[in-house]
């Protein structure tokens, strides 16, 4: 069983990655596809993400997943919140049954170098600067994953990441948290990250 990693956070949030190395007959067995898709990774993928849910809570009811306008997968009457993410051979979820949650897991790549500018804030950006040069791609890394579990956790859309999400100067390791601010409509939401590198991979979780 490739979990790759686990942790209860608390008594109604939980958080898993699974490294993939199953066919999708294992996952078919456990949970629906739930839409199609017909790129074979990709629905490898999301199969792996939907079949964290009823790892985490035996309970969760997958079948009554619904979209919302902004893309956001969500239960209707909000029995759990919960975040699914996934890149190469890895997909993360989290669930509570209490608070909105966020997970985003990267790949480690120099890709991100290209968006930087799009992404992050001016201020951040002279962070990521002040950085040394083979540290820099990591970081770009892990600031995706910032933004982007911050703008699952939001959950609404409508989000200029350079602008409304916002991460704090911090001294990037193994694993940490990262303080944030989420700005939108002149109010101010302070935002912990929790986060972990690892085998070339970023994971980012909030909640």
């Amino acid at each position: 069983m490739p979990l790759f990693y686990q942790q209860d956070i608390n008594p109604t949030t939980k958080l898993a990655v699974w490294k993939i190395e199953e066919t999708e007959s294992f996952f078919l067995q456990a949970v629906p596809l739930g839409r199609e898709i017909t790129h074979p990774h990709k629905r490898l993928q999301h199969l792996a993400g939907r079949f964290l849910l009823p790892y985490l809570f035996p309970d969760f009811p997958h079948r009554e997943i619904e979209i919302a306008d902004t893309r956001k997968p969500f239960l209707p009457g909000e029995q759990y919140h919960f975040s699914i993410s996934h890149c190469s051979a890895y997909a993360a979820a989290i669930v509570s049954s209490t608070e909105r949650v966020g997970v985003d897991i990267e790949t480690i790549s120099p890709r991100v170098e290209k968006i930087k500018h799009k992404f992050l804030h001016p201020d951040e950006l002279v962070f990521v600067h002040n950085y040394p040069n083979d540290q820099q791609i990591p970081l770009l890394t892990l600031l995706w994953s910032c933004k982007e579990a911050m703008f699952k956790w939001w959950g609404r859309g409508e989000v200029d990441f350079s602008e409304m999400l916002r991460i704090e100067p911090f001294l990037m390791g193994k694993e940490g948290v990262i303080k944030t601010r989420v700005l939108k409509n002149d109010v101010e939401i302070a935002l912990d990250l929790h986060y972990r590198m690892e085998e070339r991979v970023s994971l980012v979780w909030t909640n």
